[in-house]
């Protein structure tokens, strides 16, 4: 057979049912096709390949040695082409071994992970969950398959990945439950006299410091905090208050036992999203993923 040669599928089918059957006919019935072609393609198999392959003994139709060396090539040929034509990759979460990586806030750590982890723990005791953070190599991580989504407001995606829309946050304010100067609400007048921690990180800071600036609204600031670890435990044992997403603000109320109040500023709600690259928009794990999480975070 010269390089310029190709062999087609159907005669390499042949290869591997008369090696395994020994038999002409027996080819032809698991091929549905009548003997007379099987043995027109035979010969075109030995042509191509300059070697009679399979003779008739008394033992039936038996290998030649070019035969015993090319079947495990024939055969991987065939499993390689088999895999190519599947219409579709399946994810079997109940016995894969993997992990996920999901950029995300320190805010989803204490939120959505442990839902998140709990349902994968239940549907697909192989899978590890990876928590990276949402920084500048992000995007990267994302296209290279580093990362596989990211939850949060991220606002600086550019083209190349989709988005879909989870759930939207407004803003609440969070006190100690025995404040000695605050109630059931809070008034303007008293969220600009009290004092305040700051949580320094996010994109959703910024919303909140670009809303107080807009209404020239100034808070005494005592402590600030790069994210939300401690922030519960030195709410219960001050008179700070602080501003936070609604999301992040009752979880941490519930484990605290702090006080929710409504926030006396108009401050712009914003959503939350997933995000993938469009690298892995068909990949059937990538998929799988998304839909765990919109089947547990998506609010109508």
């Amino acid at each position: 057979m010269t390089p310029s040669e190709m062999v087609d599928t159907n005669l390499l089918r042949l290869f591997d049912l008369l090696y395994s059957t020994n038999s002409v006919t027996r080819s032809a019935e698991l091929l549905g096709l009548s003997q007379p072609t099987v043995s027109i393609w035979l010969v075109k198999l030995r042509k191509q390949f300059n070697d009679p392959l399979f003779v008739r003994t008394t033992e039936g139709m038996q290998p030649t040695p070019r035969a015993e060396a090319l079947v495990g090539i024939v055969r991987a040929a065939l499993e390689s082409l088999r895999q190519l034509s599947e219409s579709e990759p399946v994810f079997h979460p109940a016995s894969a071994q993997r992990t996920f990586r999901i950029c995300m806030t320190d805010a989803s750590h204490i939120t959505l992970l442990p839902q998140l982890l709990s349902h994968v723990r239940a549907l697909a005791p192989g899978i590890r969950l990876d928590a990276a953070r949402i920084d500048a190599d992000m995007p990267r991580a994302l296209q290279a398959g580093d990362a596989d989504i990211a939850i949060g407001l991220i606002p600086q995606l550019e083209a190349g990945f989709y988005q879909q829309t989870l759930f939207t946050q407004d803003w609440v304010c969070l006190a100690n439950a025995g404040h000695p100067r605050i109630g059931d609400t809070l008034s303007l007048d008293q969220y600009a006299d009290e004092s305040h921690i700051l949580i320094g990180s996010g994109t959703g800071s910024i919303l909140l410091g670009d809303a107080l600036k807009r209404q020239k609204i100034e808070r005494k600031v005592l402590l600030e905090l790069p994210g939300f670890l401690g922030l519960s435990a030195i709410l219960s044992s001050t008179d700070l208050i602080a501003t936070l997403p609604r999301q992040i603000g009752e979880t941490l109320a519930r484990m605290a036992g702090l006080r929710v109040l409504a926030c006396p500023v108009a401050i712009p709600s914003f959503t939350v999203k997933q995000h993938w690259h469009a690298r892995y928009h068909h990949d059937a794990a990538n998929r799988w993923l998304r839909g765990v999480c919109a089947n547990l975070f998506l609010k109508s």
